[in-house]
């Protein structure tokens, strides 16, 4: 990651987040709003905005107020689009000491940006998230996979070879995997093979985590990642469904009194993702379940007949499930 030295960048209260990697972008965002945030007494003393339609007016206001009952006010941009990074410039020309800044670009900006510019002369820091590939790569899932998850190399390297070279995708496949590993269940190198089958089929093995009963926070920043790493909406929207109608037939055995052996023994799916629908239908009603499959319906065909975008109309659909 390019930028300034990391003593130095651990003590800049004004940061731009930018690159190719947007994963990594957006978890580094993540871990220094979970810092700043440490400090923090009230709900007022963070502002997130978007970063899609930000006019400059409006951020400069808000790096400019003053903190009310916090020690300091932490401001952060979600994603401004890279194109009109240069036009918020202006808006930072001055950061109070009481203010802390963190913007994220959507892409990647170059050096004699404006924005970037403005960010050095305030005192802050430029960190750019490079596109991993070949060795960086195979490192990065390694660490990752030992650090984060418990996980091993040898299992990194074979996620890394079955998995599209997108870093959510891959540390999705290690979630998966460190959470069959929790489960109780032996991880052989069988049974990580038949995980990882299909590849992007079990892609949004995170979504699906967070999305019944009903759908969490986190289940609307995994589908904008899912989004932004190449996946269309509509088929994040269709693998949500096919999820919901396997807890949906699960319900519907569980109801006709058949046990989690006896679901394992008649389907087709892995033992380890029908033990994880069975958990969930065992909470989960039968009628939202079924209002749910409609609402998508709903949604693609909006989609296709032009009425809403499918980015925006797959935010919508979230937070009416």
């Amino acid at each position: 990651m390019k930028g300034l030295p990391r003593t130095a960048r651990a003590v800049s209260t004004a940061l731009l987040l930018h690159g190719e990697e947007r994963f990594l972008v957006d978890e580094r965002a993540r871990a220094i709003l979970e810092d700043w945030r440490a400090a923090l007494v009230s709900d007022f003393g963070l502002e997130t905005m978007e970063g899609s339609g930000l006019q400059p007016a409006r951020l400069q206001d808000a790096v400019l107020q003053a903190p009310f009952l916090d020690p300091y006010r932490v401001v952060f941009v979600r994603m401004l689009p890279a194109n009109r990074a240069e036009s918020q410039a202006a808006a930072i020309a001055e950061i109070p000491p009481t203010t802390r800044l963190v913007i994220t670009v959507a892409g990647r900006i170059g050096a004699t940006n404006k924005l970037a510019k403005a960010i050095t002369a305030a005192g802050g820091a430029v960190e750019e998230s490079q596109h991993l590939k070949g060795r960086a790569l195979s490192d990065w899932a390694a660490k990752r996979a030992v650090e984060k998850h418990g996980l091993t190399p040898v299992i990194a390297a074979q996620v890394v070879r079955a998995a599209p070279p997108d870093l959510s995708v891959i540390d999705s496949e290690l979630t998966k995997l460190a959470a069959y590993k929790a489960s109780g269940a032996k991880l052989t190198n069988e049974a990580v093979t038949e995980l990882l089958a299909g590849g992007r089929e079990d892609e949004i093995f995170k979504l699906t985590d967070n999305l019944l009963p009903k759908p969490t926070a986190q289940a609307l920043e995994i589908a904008r990642n899912l989004t932004r790493s190449g996946l269309q909406p509509t088929s994040v929207a269709y693998r949500m469904a096919r999820h919901i109608a396997l807890v949906l037939e699960v319900k519907a055995r569980q109801e006709r009194g058949e046990s989690l052996q006896q679901v394992q023994s008649d389907m087709s799916e892995h033992n380890f993702v029908l033990q994880k629908a069975f958990d969930t239908a065992q909470q989960a009603n039968e009628e939202r379940l079924e209002q749910a499959l409609k609402q998508i319906r709903d949604y693609e065909w909006e989609v296709k007949s032009g009425q809403v975008d499918a980015e925006l109309g797959l935010d919508v659909l979230l937070t009416r499930l």
